[in-house]
């Protein structure tokens, strides 16, 4: 099976023409995951602090969600007490985080939200224009996870563990799920990630806590990983 890093043509794309440097944004470092290329990136799990801004709740009952498209039956039906939704309807996903988190905004990231209190506890959606059509194009689970994980989502400097990783269809659409850590000098994030294509978009949702924290929390990140879902626009 192909190898996501070892084959610069396995995600081309005319969009992905950007070369990427070790000081990219994270926005560069998916492009640069996407058309594999072999520089070193920026990881998304640095401990950024940007400024924050309020989260604005808007209506979230069913007959409104309904509405908008009905392939978010399945994204209301999965509302859960002590959550809060998120529809995208302009890039065609949703899904669901844990109530207090905040939204707050980083550069390359399409949605993040976050515990105010333990930073590492967050979500965030990136996603990048693609011409393939199924994530099982980019080679196995497994596959993905690695490339990802070591070149996307935790910086070169952190040792980083995969745990396991899967394929997952919903609604007759593959999905790959991955769990990670990433150590660094000071703390260790334990993560969950789930990607997958459509709309002509590579998605990626990975969220996390504290490794100190991972037994309180991952009932609740597994809950996040799974109510993500993408849909036509």
């Amino acid at each position: 099976m192909t190898s996501l890093q070892n084959s610069p043509t396995l995600f081309h794309n005319s969009f992905l023409q950007k070369h990427v440097t070790s000081r990219s944004s994270r926005r560069d470092a998916i492009s640069f995951i996407v058309k594999a290329a072999h520089e070193s990136s920026t990881g998304f799990l640095s401990q950024d602090r940007p400024g924050r801004r309020q989260v604005i709740t808007v209506g979230t009952t069913a007959p409104l969600v309904f509405l908008f498209n009905q392939h978010l039956y399945s994204f209301a039906a999965e509302n859960k007490k002590g959550f809060l939704p998120v529809l995208d309807k302009k890039d065609g996903y949703s899904f669901i985080y844990p109530f207090g988190w905040e939204e707050v905004v980083i550069e390359g990231q399409d949605k993040v939200f976050k515990d105010v209190i333990e930073p590492l506890e967050s979500v965030s959606v990136n996603l990048i224009p693609t011409g393939k059509l199924d994530i099982r194009e980019f080679g196995s689970p497994e596959q993905v996870a690695e490339t990802l994980v070591k070149k996307v989502l935790a910086p070169p400097t952190q040792k980083t563990k995969i745990i396991g990783a899967k394929e997952q269809d919903i609604e007759g659409k593959a999905y790959y799920q991955f769990e990670f850590v990433a150590q660094a000098p000071n703390y260790t994030r334990h993560a969950l990630s789930t990607v997958s294509i459509g709309n002509g978009k590579f998605y990626t949702l990975t969220t996390g806590a504290n490794e100190r924290r991972w037994e309180k929390m991952k009932d609740r990140l597994q809950t996040v990983i799974e109510s993500f879902k993408i849909f036509d626009v």
